[in-house]
């Protein structure tokens, strides 16, 4: 497997709606993926034995965030990801298993747990409740369409 099949971006009108990070992904120092007008930050470090990364803290800036993006980290299981365009339309599905990362900047998502599963969801907050997402009928089993 190369690195380019190790690294899926996914696209709906030039708008990047997934970034799948294949469990197998390895890259020496500091990769980031995502660029720094997004409103989620999402990177990769690679550190040999006795690296230093100095001590620091993250000053207090406000910023402001239209819309919220999320991180999926499955720790184990099986899953497939539905991707869908901001306007409800279905795009794709990928199958995500242990250790794989989904990055989620725009667009919408559902999940179908194929295994038990454990997930890390990284968002933004804070979280206002249902008033936060939309809920919507997804794509029927017969008609999904799976992308490698």
């Amino acid at each position: 497997m190369t690195k380019e099949t190790m690294i899926k971006e996914i696209l709906h009108n030039k708008k990047q709606i997934a970034l799948i990070i294949k469990n197998t992904y390895s890259n020496e120092g500091y990769k980031f993926f995502t660029n720094n007008n997004s409103f989620q930050q999402l990177g990769f470090m690679s550190h040999k034995k006795n690296t230093i990364i100095k001590a620091h803290i993250h000053n207090e800036i406000e910023r402001k965030i239209s819309h919220t993006q999320e991180v999926l980290i499955i720790k184990k299981g099986k899953l497939r990801l539905d991707l869908y365009s901001q306007e409800k339309e279905y795009i794709e599905s990928i199958i995500l298993e242990t250790g794989d990362i989904a990055f989620l900047p725009y667009g919408g998502h559902g999940l179908k747990c194929l295994e038990d599963v454990s997930i890390i969801e990284v968002k933004q907050g804070p979280y206002i409740g249902e008033e936060d997402k939309e809920r919507f009928p997804g794509i029927e089993d017969e008609k999904v369409i799976i992308n490698e």
